[in-house]
């Protein structure tokens, strides 16, 4: 059954990738192609294909991996592994919170495999957890396969949302939000929307004065325009800080990830200074296990760029 299944995927990723899609499978290596990176694909050795779907969305295979444990792709798109997700669920959820001081009602937008809420849960001041995740069908995955990742969902304080991220936000008063944390997928299928002008306008509204949006913002090795449109954007609607950090994560493109972090006018916020420590206590281990990636150093290091990026996205002294 396990043959059959791994044929199947096979078969149906060899069409994809020859209808100018993403992916592909091939002896038993799972190769990530895509246009948004072309001239080159992200390659690892599967021991076996757990789990294919096509939900309402998207499509969903999970397998095993001989060197990063279970691997979660949409869309022919690695978005999580087991080895390495600690440098991604970390930095977007602890840049954006270790940078204000007791944040209370915080809300993810997408991360559907649970461990952005992970992280968010080690805080003891936060009193209310929001998610809005667009694909049910992602979370119950999560929870099967991922449960390192997926023990967020089972802290008191989550609410989940299944639904369109855009739509849920029109619906939520203003100044609601301390931080909002949008981890989202690569700018093409569901996520298109969330990397817009009119979804930022819509997060800003959201957000409390002073309060922090993290967002994930590509790779400057690949996409430095649109990151620079990305930033363009961000310092015309919020009013406080706009910076680019990144991490390093083995399964991403270019071995790399970055998060746009911003603020809304009020109280000033200094993202490449960390407020909060989890040496200094205030937060409490929902997630069960200490930190694997994050801390007081790679925070700051984080927004350290190379010159060629650094000369694009940092604002030019008057």
């Amino acid at each position: 059954m396990a043959d059959a299944t791994a044929n199947s995927a096979e078969s149906k990723l060899k069409d994809a990738a020859a209808a100018g899609g993403v992916s592909a499978i091939y002896r038993g290596w799972f190769s990530e192609i895509s246009p948004l990176w072309p001239g080159e694909a992200n390659c690892l050795k599967m021991e076996e294909i757990i789990f294919q779907q096509k939900s309402k969305y998207q499509d969903i295979l999970v397998f095993k991996s001989a060197t990063y444990g279970n691997v979660l792709v949409l869309d022919g798109v690695i978005q999580v592994t087991e080895r390495d997700e600690c440098a991604y669920q970390e930095m977007i959820a602890h840049l954006p919170l270790c940078s204000i001081s007791n944040p209370k009602k915080v809300l993810v937008i997408g991360g559907g495999d649970g461990g952005v809420l992970r992280e968010v849960s080690r805080y003891s001041s936060v009193q209310q957890i929001d998610i809005c995740e667009i694909d049910e069908m992602v979370v119950d995955v999560a929870k099967k396969f991922f449960p390192r990742l997926a023990i967020g969902y089972e802290d008191h304080r989550v609410r989940v949302h299944i639904g369109d991220g855009v739509e849920f936000l029109k619906n939520v008063p203003s100044g609601t939000y301390d931080a909002i944390i949008v981890d989202s997928s690569d700018p093409i299928g569901p996520a298109e929307e969330l990397f817009k002008r009119p979804f930022f306008e819509l997060v800003a509204k959201a957000l409390r004065p002073g309060g922090v949006v993290s967002t994930q913002a590509e790779s400057f090795w690949l996409h430095l325009d649109i990151i620079e449109g990305i930033a363009a954007n961000c310092r015309q609607i919020f009013k406080g800080s706009v910076n680019y950090a990144w991490t390093s994560i083995p399964t991403y493109p270019s071995g790399m990830i970055g998060f746009m972090l911003c603020s809304t006018e009020g109280p000033p916020v200094d993202f490449r200074h960390p407020v909060h420590s989890f040496d200094e206590g205030g937060s409490h281990d929902t997630a069960k296990e200490p930190l694997r990636y994050y801390n007081k150093e790679i925070h700051s290091s984080a927004f350290c760029l190379p010159s060629f990026a650094k000369k694009v996205l940092e604002p030019k002294s008057k």
